[in-house]
């Protein structure tokens, strides 16, 4: 994994992370016998998981995050934990002879002048020409931090304030009051971790209230309901749900967080997946993590939250999610929705931009790694079939020239 590659050479197809989603694709070209060129802009493959915090595990099983070709080691366990996803990730690499380009950031992707190939500007001042890209930048690229009112004012009297992506353990923290903002699957873990870790008081801001599952039941995991659930109706979901969500799932009202009144899958197919719980309810339940009210702003060394009151904790650590950050690297092509997300994912390219594929910007229900192993053999069949098509199809001479 060195820039010891020739970048130049072949046209080949260049995919834009080294990711999960990035790797599976490019083993996936490989095998179709197409060559497929990584570029990562970090020093190694498997940045993001290697910065998570280090309680992590996968909330989906070892069988079903598996990248195609090549199995999670059993000795992962169940539920893998971050470390043992960075190494598979490095194995998954050597196991399937990825060419990897580390230190290359690309910053936008173009059509080539006169031609159907595509022009990556990228770091160092280079310019690469790849006949088909591959976008795998990931789903949680950039650290989404809410312009609360007073906020820099909050920082510059002294006030700690982070994004999760900087949260690491829980050490730190030791004996101090935490606000953690944000109940998604990171803040609800982050704030478990930390009630775990000795800190002596843990708040968590929630705007809205989330669903809240078992990771699995009777040995049954989430994730395999989860998968069985994405081709039926809406309503049909929620409602059973619902009734599930009543016999597994304590009512904790009157410790601050009531039931959520919108259904689970109508919830996830607006894009908030449902949080597995791993000791939040628990947490909740005895007092341990003290649900509040969102955050409004921000007043000298105080927090003020959306309900009136106010808190003076010692940090604040943000759960607010992560933007794609896509604008920059094709948003002139007009391939994002409003939201920045590609308007086609997997086997798909743009109407309007042909040979230019997207993984990873997706969060189904039925777990991320899961949707990337599936996209991957789609994106590679899919570009090696152009290849096909392309080789089939004569080239235009130019017409001889005419003697002066």
């Amino acid at each position: 994994m060195s820039a010891a590659f020739d970048l130049t050479d072949d046209r080949p197809v260049y995919v834009i992370g080294g990711g999960p989603g990035g790797l599976a694709a490019a083993a996936c070209l490989r095998q179709q016998g197409v060559r497929a060129v990584v570029l990562e802009k970090s020093d190694a493959v498997g940045a993001s998981w290697r910065g998570h915090y280090e309680r992590l595990r996968l909330h989906t099983t070892r069988a079903g995050s598996a990248l195609p070709g090549l199995a999670v080691p059993r000795s992962f366990g169940r539920w893998v934990r971050r470390a043992d996803v960075v190494r598979y990730l490095e194995k998954y690499a050597v196991h399937h002879g990825l060419e990897i380009v580390t230190g290359v950031e690309v910053t936008r992707v173009e059509r080539a002048p006169d031609s159907a190939d595509w022009l990556l500007h990228a770091t160092g001042g280079r310019q690469l020409t790849g006949r088909a890209v591959v976008v795998a930048t990931g789903f949680n690229h950039t650290p989404r931090l809410p312009s609360w009112p007073g906020r820099e004012a909050y920082e510059e009297a002294g006030g700690t304030l982070l994004h999760a992506a900087a949260y690491r353990e829980p050490a730190p923290y030791a004996g101090q009051d935490v606000l953690v903002v944000g109940v998604g699957n990171t803040g609800a873990e982050i704030a478990v971790d930390l009630v775990e870790g000795g800190a002596a008081r843990v708040r968590l801001a929630i705007r809205t209230v989330p669903h809240i599952l078992r990771r699995s039941t009777l040995g049954w995991p989430t994730q395999r309901t989860g998968i069985l659930i994405r081709r039926l109706p809406t309503r049909l979901v929620d409602g059973a749900a619902g009734v599930l969500a009543k016999v597994a799932v304590p009512d904790l009202s009157a410790q601050g967080l009531p039931r959520p009144r919108t259904g689970l899958y109508t919830r996830a197919r607006q894009g908030a997946i449902p949080v597995q719980d791993v000791g939040l309810l628990k947490a909740v339940r005895k007092g341990r993590v003290e649900p509040v009210a969102a955050v409004d702003s921000f007043e000298g060394t105080e927090v003020v939250l959306t309900d009136g009151s106010r808190i003076s904790p010692d940090a604040v650590i943000a759960a607010t999610g992560y933007r794609r950050a896509l604008e920059g690297l094709v948003g002139h092509l007009d391939v994002l929705d409003e939201r920045g997300r590609p308007l086609v994912h997997g086997r798909r390219s743009p109407q309007h931009a042909p040979g230019l594929y997207f993984t990873g910007f997706t969060n189904p229900i039925s777990g991320n790694l899961r949707e990337l192993g599936l996209d991957a053999p789609r994106i590679a069949k899919a570009i090696a079939r152009r290849d096909r098509k392309a080789a089939a199809t004569p080239r235009r001479q130019p017409p001889p020239a005419v003697p002066a």
